[in-house]
């Protein structure tokens, strides 16, 4: 039976074999991650390119190769290699893995399950203090999908009148990108939905104090709309009466 292993991406990176934490050596640690988010075999030229820009093809394949080492000699297989290919083994356990299963389920109207909401609610980023290329594009993909089925949880919850379920995935949406509008729509909606103006215009005011502190601009018409019916004092807070 092959060795359980877990491996989390989200804040730090950190290996789990066996139930014991595994130190991963600096330079092998980018081998791993990069193996984990293409869960697929991936040829050794692209991978030692990728990972090494600045060498040449001789240097990237030196370079690849030490690492393998490096990963084996700390994680035994945790990847594999080939003469040709190199990939994460099949039993590891990778938490962004959990993530992505969880926000298509929410966004394809399947039902959302305790680990499921556990998997989008998950504090941090992916490797938020690496700045490789490759990860840059991974993580605004990973943050994307997070934030829109986040979104939908609290839309749906909201209509099923789940009001303490909406606002954790309404919170954790802001939390995820605090500088998108639809994120806070969807709070207010939820307020509202509750009987809860005064919230709903807390939420309003934060959200047009970071757009006007961070990008400069206000919010849509679209947002202010939603509180147009609310009451008449919380159109009188808005300068919209």
């Amino acid at each position: 039976m092959p060795p359980s292993a877990r491996l989390a991406l989200m804040g730090t990176l950190e290996l789990d074999l066996h139930g014991a934490a595994v130190r991963v050596p600096s330079s092998a640690q980018r081998l791993l991650a990069f193996t984990a988010l293409r869960r697929r075999p991936l040829a050794r030229g692209y991978v030692a390119g990728q990972l090494w820009l600045d060498s040449t093809g001789d240097r990237a394949a030196a370079s690849l190769r030490s690492a393998l080492w490096r990963l084996h000699r700390a994680a035994g297989d945790v990847v594999w290699a080939s003469a040709r290919e190199v990939g994460l083994s099949p039993w590891v356990e990778v938490d962004v893995d959990a993530i992505g299963a969880a926000a298509h389920a929410v966004l394809a109207g399947e039902r959302a399950h305790p680990g499921d909401v556990a998997a989008l609610t998950v504090s941090g980023d992916l490797l938020p203090d690496w700045y490789d290329e490759w990860i840059a594009v991974d993580r605004e993909r990973l943050r994307q999908l997070r934030v829109h089925a986040l979104e939908a949880l609290c839309e749906r919850w909201t209509a099923e009148r789940r009001f303490g379920e909406a606002l954790e995935a309404g919170l954790a949406a802001v939390q995820v990108e605090p500088l998108r509008e639809s994120a806070h729509r969807a709070l207010i909606g939820m307020h509202l939905a509750e009987g809860n103006v005064v919230e709903a215009v807390r939420q309003y005011e934060t959200c047009k104090r970071l757009m006007a502190r961070e990008l400069g601009v206000r919010p849509s018409r679209l947002m202010v709309g939603l509180l147009d019916g609310a009451a008449p004092r919380a159109r009188r807070r808005l300068g919209t009466a």
